[in-house]
């Protein structure tokens, strides 16, 4: 496709419908935003934003009668949704927009093309295709969207601090755009945005939220963390992350700061998988580092401690962020264990410190070890051969005692109504030791991690514990 023609050919057969309707029932229409700039790029193009001019939700019915589809109207955006079978189609009538200072939700009136492309967030995304019948194909491009597009530019179409001060958001949106398109800002829209930040401050959480995630799950997570970074976005969305800069560490493992060691564990992590909540665990997985940082002599700088404290700080952050609360198990989860793997390396080490690793890990044991072969950031490629190499042994030793004793899903043979029912006891502490004693010896193995095995042992080691319970109680209520 020759980019800068004036009229350009659009396959889409819903496009062509809609504007035959549009046709039929005298509506000035066109395609506009993400799916023009899709197009362009030459990208798949589903779900599409049409631009009426005039009154856009009527129209969005008229179409929604001639689909026999379900139109969801959302008022206070004056926008109108219809679900076809494999995409969305959105509908908005041109409008104009104007903010108080103190508020980013705008006074909406009805506006001409002119005024819905000026009020937009970048030039790329303020070009429309004509779909009426006369014009069909037709680009209306004032703001040079398409050149910004060759030469891989995000800027606003009008000042950007009066763009950033009506809908801080656009920040966010800003650095998400140049992430996943893999585009600069430019100088001067970055210079806003780097004296705009704190306005973000009036965003609702949850949209903030939205954007920081889509740059979590683009190709290349660190463009927009470093971005965030350069402009101090992060220090107001995540001032955790933002603190990392600076702390320098010095290990075989190492050789920038923690910020950008961070950046790269989470691009390796983007490379292997779409988990975004994997990929949010590396991006945490160090975040007490700066906490934690002391200096000892002969050693150099050390963070004792880093791994728990950082899984204490995941929780917190989860909630600050309005992030799904039951996904901060599994991050919390893999940032306390982030170190335990490399410590399995030794020919020494014990089955039972196996063991408890898989235990601890669960389901999540495969994701642990994509962590941990992220984490491997040196530029020396002896070093990441060796640490590679580690890891596949540590693999290999955990697959053996898997194997062996089928650990990934583990509990107790013996539960603990059946403990309550062959003792004769009532729930309380003294049942979760008991079970707790049959776990230790699966664990060490002392026992073969099943039935019958856990049940003798129960039976042998009851007196005994049964007997310390209740020395304890005795020696509490003196």
């Amino acid at each position: 496709m020759d980019i800068f023609r004036d009229v350009i050919e659009i396959e889409d057969e819903v496009v062509k419908l809609v504007g035959k309707i549009a046709d039929e029932n005298n509506f000035e229409a066109y395609v506009v935003g993400g799916y023009v700039r899709d197009l362009f790029l030459g990208k798949e193009v589903k779900d599409v934003d049409f631009l009426v001019i005039g009154e856009g939700i009527k129209f969005a019915r008229i179409v929604a009668k001639h689909f026999r589809k379900k139109v969801t109207i959302y008022e206070q955006f004056r926008t109108a949704m219809i679900a076809l079978e494999d995409r969305k189609i959105e509908f908005v009538g041109a409008r104009k927009e104007s903010y108080r200072r103190d508020s980013r939700k705008p006074i909406v009136e009805s506006g001409s093309l002119e005024d819905d492309l000026a009020r937009r967030d970048f030039t790329i995304n303020a070009i429309a295709v004509s779909i009426n019948e006369k014009t069909f194909g037709k680009v209306i491009d004032p703001y040079n969207g398409r050149k910004d597009l060759i030469d891989k530019i995000i800027r606003t179409p009008l000042d950007p601090e009066k763009t950033f001060d009506d809908d801080p958001l656009r920040m966010m949106r800003a650095v998400r755009f140049a992430c996943q398109l893999n585009f600069t800002i430019e100088e001067g829209t970055l210079s806003a945005i780097k004296k705009m930040k704190d306005r973000l401050i009036i965003v609702s959480q949850e949209r903030i939220t939205d954007e920081f995630l889509k740059i979590m799950q683009s190709p290349k997570p660190s463009i927009g963390l470093r971005l965030m970074q350069e402009t101090s976005l992060m220090s107001v969305v995540l001032p955790e992350v933002a603190e990392l800069e600076g702390t320098e560490q010095r290990t075989p493992y190492h050789h920038k700061d923690v910020f950008q060691h961070t950046c790269q564990v989470v691009d390796n992590l983007a490379g292997v998988t779409d988990n975004v909540w994997l990929r949010l665990a590396g991006l945490f997985h160090d975040i007490a580092k700066p906490k934690t940082k002391a200096f000892k002599e002969g050693v150099g700088w050390t963070f004792y401690g880093h791994d728990v404290l950082g899984a204490k700080m995941v929780r917190s952050i989860f909630r600050r962020m309005k992030l799904p609360i039951d996904k901060s198990k599994y991050v919390e989860k893999l940032v306390r264990l982030h170190l335990r793997p490399m410590a399995l390396v030794d020919e020494n080490v014990t089955d039972s410190a196996i063991r408890r690793l898989i235990v601890q890990a669960g389901e999540d044991l495969d994701d642990l070890i994509k962590l941990c072969r992220a984490d491997i950031t040196t530029r020396n490629p002896k070093l990441v051969e060796e640490y590679s190499r580690n890891y596949d042994i540590v693999v290999q030793k955990i697959k053996e005692v898997e194997e062996k004793d089928r650990l990934r899903a583990f509990k107790s043979p013996v539960d603990g109504n059946e403990i309550m029912q062959a003792l004769g006891l009532n729930p309380g502490p003294l049942v979760g030791r008991l079970k707790k004693a049959i776990e230790e010896a699966i664990l060490e193995g002392v026992i073969p991690n099943e039935h019958d095995a856990a049940f003798d042992y129960l039976m042998k080691i009851k007196d005994q514990i049964i007997a310390e319970y209740e020395s304890e109680k005795r020696a509490h209520s003196d």
